[in-house]
């Protein structure tokens, strides 16, 4: 590849539908498989691909992501990497924050230094998948293509949330649909059978292509693009680059999750504890990078585990665990059974002062007390549980909120810093 490429990874708008993980943190920046962050799949990948070019664009409760990345990501001074943060700004021309995926890469055009014949490959910061960006890259290069989009094969019963295109057989893309609601449309999306040869299929399914919000832009074509006021590729940039210039797809036919509600982000986490996980962390060759921590190997004493994830600093103490992810530093204390759990762990272990302390003052320890039952639970960061609780979102409606616990897609959620009293059933 003789083009320099330079990497741009959106780090999303407030993530309201993420919420209440989002609560005091960016979506990128959301904890994920126990011990990384949602941010930790881009980069891997551009490193992976051999591009070490990347710029990090972040507006939304950003301080737990930028200390992340400034403790997980260190180049040498000779080979030219870096993976920079570029925070929204106010300047002389405008005092907004990004108001859409284009507005982010418009605004920060003048850090990137690019020359004429340059690349820029965009991507978004909130999916699980892993994908070789070099293949992409040559298909662009090789189809004299203007942009290129990442598709993948959805089912056609997700196209009225995704944005749908229709191709050529030799890729090249004739229509695009931003969320198309009408039937009559997305039939006449459906992958047609010319172009399904060595796509998965499944029995009775139609698929679409779906955007995957993952785009190669040549340098001219994407200035060019954004000399207006349009905010976002999707909705505005790509359909009116339609016909006008060469634009390409490239099918990415492989396991992609877009992490945009809690329900994605509580499935897309239990299916990693299952034996044969769609997305897999255990491959050297694409490893998944994230911060070093040098904590201790986890400590279980006579438990029972079905299916458990298990990150590093954990103490689970005679307790039985079906479908779980434990994040760092997690402490379980005896005679707790949890299914289908996502603990995001501890920041830090307590001293002994600090529980004495704490003790004086009927302050349950850090981690989760002793008798306890939860289902279907997600457990955020820093959290105190007391003994004898039990937790499952059966019978509380969409977006219960009360004292650090909220119910939102079916799944109950304990916030970052709840302390949970001993004897609390919900």
């Amino acid at each position: 590849m003789g083009s320099q490429v330079i990497c741009a990874i959106m780090g999303g708008g407030r993530g309201t539908r993420l919420y209440p993980l989002t609560k005091n943190r960016c979506k990128p920046a959301v904890p994920l498989a126990g011990k990384y962050m949602l941010v930790d799949i881009p980069i891997s990948n551009c490193l992976n691909s051999g591009l070490n070019r990347i710029y990090l664009m972040t507006q939304f409760n950003t301080a737990s992501l930028h200390k992340h990345i400034r403790e997980s990501y260190k180049f040498d001074s000779f080979g030219g990497g870096f993976v920079d943060i570029l925070a929204a700004e106010q300047t002389e021309q405008t005092s907004d924050w990004y108001q859409g995926t284009a507005d982010c890469i418009r605004k920060n055009l003048k850090h990137f230094g690019a020359k004429g014949d340059d690349l820029f490959l965009i991507i978004s910061a909130d999916q699980l998948y892993r994908m070789d960006f070099r293949s992409f890259i040559e298909q662009h290069l090789s189809t004299g293509a203007a942009l290129t989009l990442a598709a993948n094969p959805t089912p056609a019963n997700r196209a009225p949330g995704l944005g749908i295109m229709r191709v050529r057989d030799n890729l090249a893309i004739s229509e695009f649909v931003e969320k198309p609601k009408d039937p009559k449309i997305i039939e006449s999306l459906v992958i047609p059978d010319s172009l399904m040869d060595g796509i998965k299929r499944n029995e009775g399914q139609k698929k679409v292509l779906a955007n995957m919000g993952i785009y190669v832009f040549n340098c001219k074509t994407l200035y060019e693009a954004l000399d207006n006021n349009a905010t976002d590729f999707g909705k505005e940039i790509i359909p009116s680059l339609l016909g006008k210039v060469p634009m390409y797809a490239f099918i990415f036919d492989d396991y992609w999750e877009d992490i945009g509600t809690v329900a994605a982000f509580f499935n897309a986490n239990l299916d990693l504890a299952d034996e044969h996980p769609p997305f897999e962390f255990f491959e050297e060759e694409a490893a998944i990078y994230t911060q070093p921590r040098f904590l201790p190997s986890s400590k279980v004493t006579a438990s029972t585990l079905d299916r458990v994830i298990i990150s590093d600093g954990t103490i689970i103490q005679k307790s039985a665990l079906k479908r779980c992810v434990i994040g760092l530093r997690t402490i379980i204390r005896e005679g707790t059974v949890l299914e289908n759990v996502v603990t995001m762990g501890q920041d830090c272990y307590e001293t002994f002062e600090e529980q004495l302390h704490n003790d004086e003052k009927s302050i349950p320890p850090m981690g989760i007390g002793k008798n306890c039952r939860f289902t279907n639970c997600i457990i955020d960061k820093n959290v105190r549980i007391g003994d004898n609780v039990v937790l499952s979102p059966e019978g509380k409606p969409d977006l219960y909120d009360k004292d650090g616990i909220v119910v939102r897609d079916g799944v109950l959620v304990v916030t970052a810093g709840t302390t949970v009293p001993s004897g609390t059933k919900i």
